[in-house]
C-alpha cells in the first residue's frame, strides 16, 4: 500500500510539473489519467503492480 501511495504521488507530482511548464496539455494529461485508471480495472494490473514493485526492489536495493 505505501509503495503504491508513493509511486501515486510523485507521478502526480511529474503530471503536475510537465503541465505547468508546457510539455504536456491539460487535455492529454487528463487522457492519460483516465487510462490509467481503466487499466487499472483490467487484467493486466497485477502485472503492472508487480513490475512496480520489481522496479522499487531494484531502486531501495542501490
Amino acid at each position: 500500500m505505501a509503495l503504491s501511495v508513493s509511486a501515486t504521488v510523485l507521478l502526480a507530482i511529474i503530471v503536475v510539473v510537465l503541465v505547468k511548464g508546457g510539455y504536456v496539455r491539460v487535455g492529454s494529461a487528463l487522457v492519460c489519467t483516465l487510462f490509467g485508471f481503466t487499466l487499472a480495472a483490467t487484467g493486466l494490473a497485477p502485472a503492472i503492480n508487480t513490475g512496480l514493485a520489481a522496479l522499487a526492489g531494484l531502486v531501495s536495493s542501490l
